[in-house]
């Protein structure tokens, strides 16, 4: 067995596990896409979401955040009521969802409006949400990626501690708020409707709200995702371009090595993604030239 194989398999066996105790239907699960966490569709309209290993905490607030957006009245995926969650096996948390109706990625504008309405809110009143931290599990990942060098590794352990460094000099910016935390096209579903929804709240936590805006921006300047006019259609619609922000670089840095770092963990599970995670670092390296860099994508 590949060690695709493996993972995908402990994903499964977690899910199987979890929905006996919670009472739901696993038969015919059918994955819909392996990435940080493992996604699948369930019988009667649910979704369930497996994470990976020690993930417990981030899954219980990614619940509670979801939860809090019902109440403010933002649109965003909904969880499985009547159901306490997540659900512990093997270590791995699962959580279940509501399926929505055929969907279709976000536009750069349906980002921005959603952004709005999220970091216009104010801080949840019964949990508190911890303070962001952009750096998350990126020790573990850089440590763990075996397919780089002893060279390759200890060159991204620097580049970290220098971003470090910088995000802690961060020049003052917007006021901090509420943050998605992974705002980009792929975590906003518009369903046949024309209706707008926030989903992957994994990483949600209060800070500056730059944060959300560079993932755009890195999609747009960095990986020549979005056109020139869909940038500017975010810009409008959110009214504010981090990209002339002072911290902008430092920020920018961060995603594009949590990008590097993200290929090198899926490429530690999937040879087939080992190419990838090279060209991202080469990329960083300034061995690619100037940006865009049109990585490809790495879910499989």
């Amino acid at each position: 067995m590949s060690q695709t194989d493996t993972v995908e398999q402990a994903s499964l066996n977690a899910l199987r596990s979890t929905c006996r105790q919670a009472g739901i239907d696993a038969r015919d699960a059918e994955p819909i896409r392996f990435s940080e966490n493992a996604i699948y569709r369930l019988p009667y309209g649910v979704v369930a979401r497996v994470s990976r290993v020690g993930q417990l905490p981030a899954a219980a607030k990614e619940v509670q955040v979801a939860r809090w957006l019902e109440g403010a009245g933002v649109p965003a995926v909904r969880t499985l009521p009547d159901v306490e969650q997540p659900v512990e096996a093997e270590g791995r948390a699962v959580t279940f969802w509501r399926e929505l109706p055929p969907h279709r990625p976000g536009t750069a504008a349906d980002v921005a409006a959603l952004l709005r309405k999220l970091h216009g809110l104010p801080p949840p009143e019964h949990f508190t949400l911890p303070a962001l931290d952009p750096f998350v599990r990126l020790t573990d990942r850089i440590d763990q990626a075996r397919m780089y060098t002893a060279e390759e590794r200890q060159w991204l352990r620097e580049r970290l501690a220098d971003l470090e460094r910088g995000y802690a000099a961060l020049p003052s910016g917007l006021p901090a708020c509420v943050v998605h935390g992974d705002a980009w096209i792929g975590n906003v579903l518009v369903t046949e409707d024309g209706r707008a929804v926030l989903a992957d709240f994994e990483r949600s936590a209060f800070g500056p709200p730059e944060w959300d805006l560079v993932s755009m921006a890195v999609k747009y300047a960095t990986l020549g995702g979005i056109s020139k006019e869909d940038y500017a259609a975010f810009i409008e619609v959110y009214g504010y371009d981090v990209m002339t922000w002072e911290g902008y670089q430092v920020l920018r840095d961060i995603r594009e090595l949590r990008l590097v770092t993200m290929a090198a963990q899926v490429g530690m599970e999937d040879d087939g993604v080992r190419g990838e995670a090279a060209v991202r670092l080469a990329a960083i390296r300034g061995e690619s030239g100037p940006r865009p860099w049109h990585w490809k994508a790495v879910s499989r």
